[in-house]
C-alpha cells in the first residue's frame, strides 16, 4: 500500500494531463482526419518514445536531489501542486473553447515522418516538460525502490500512447469525433475537478 497509492494517483493525473487538450492531442487529431490510421497511430508511438525519455530524465533527476538537496523534494510537491491547480483552472475556463481542425489544410505524412513528428512534438511540449519537472517526481515517495520507477514509466508511457490511440481511432471516423466533440464541455471541466483536487493534496501534503 506504500507505493500502490502514489502509483495509481499518478496514473490518474499523469492521464487526465495527458488527455486535456494540448499540441499532441491536435497532432494526433489532425493526422487521423486526412491520413490513414497507421500514421496517426505511428505518431503515437513517437509521443511514447517522448515520455519514456522525460520519465526516465526526471527519475534521475530525483535521484540527484535527494542526494544532495532532500529539501527539495517538498518544493517539487508544492510546484506540482500549483501547476495541477493552474491545469485545472485552465481546463475549465476553456471548456468551451471549440475544437480547430481543418483536414482539408493537412498535408499526407507517411509512417516514419510521423513517428519523428510525435517525438518531436512531445519532447518540445511545455505541458510534459512541467509534469515531468515536477508532478512527476512529486508523486513518487522519496527513496523509492527500482521497481517503482519501473512501474511509473510503464504506467505513463501505456497513458501516453493508450490515450491518443484512442484519439487516432476516434478522429479517424466522422461519428464518434462528433461525439467527443459535442461532450468536449462537460469531459475538460469533470477532468478539470479532478486535477485540481489531486493538486490541493499535493500542496497539503507538502
Amino acid at each position: 500500500m506504500e507505493f500502490l497509492i502514489p502509483l495509481i494517483t499518478l496514473w490518474a493525473a499523469q492521464l487526465l494531463a495527458a488527455i486535456s487538450p494540448g499540441q499532441s492531442f491536435v497532432l494526433v487529431s489532425k493526422l487521423a482526419l486526412s491520413n490513414p490510421r497507421p500514421v496517426a497511430l505511428a505518431a503515437v508511438l513517437g509521443l511514447g518514445a517522448g515520455t519514456i525519455i522525460w520519465s526516465t530524465a526526471a527519475i534521475a533527476g530525483l535521484a540527484i536531489v535527494l542526494e544532495h538537496a532532500a529539501w527539495a523534494y517538498t518544493a517539487f510537491k508544492i510546484a506540482g501542486g500549483v501547476y495541477l491547480l493552474f491545469l485545472a483552472i485552465m481546463l475549465w475556463r476553456h471548456a468551451g473553447d471549440p475544437v480547430e481542425l481543418d483536414p482539408a489544410k493537412q498535408k499526407k505524412v507517411r509512417p516514419w515522418p510521423a513517428f519523428m513528428l510525435g517525438l518531436a512534438t512531445q519532447l518540445a511540449n511545455p505541458k510534459v516538460i512541467v509534469f515531468f519537472g515536477s508532478i512527476f517526481v512529486a508523486l513518487l515517495p522519496a527513496h523509492s525502490p527500482l521497481w517503482v520507477y519501473v512501474v511509473a514509466v510503464v504506467i505513463v508511457f501505456g497513458n501516453e500512447i493508450g490515450w491518443y490511440a484512442v484519439v487516432a481511432m476516434l478522429f479517424s471516423v466522422r461519428k464518434s469525433r462528433n461525439a467527443y466533440i459535442a461532450a468536449k464541455t462537460w469531459i475538460d471541466r469533470a477532468m478539470g475537478g479532478f486535477l485540481g483536487l489531486i493538486g490541493a493534496r499535493l500542496i497539503a501534503d507538502a
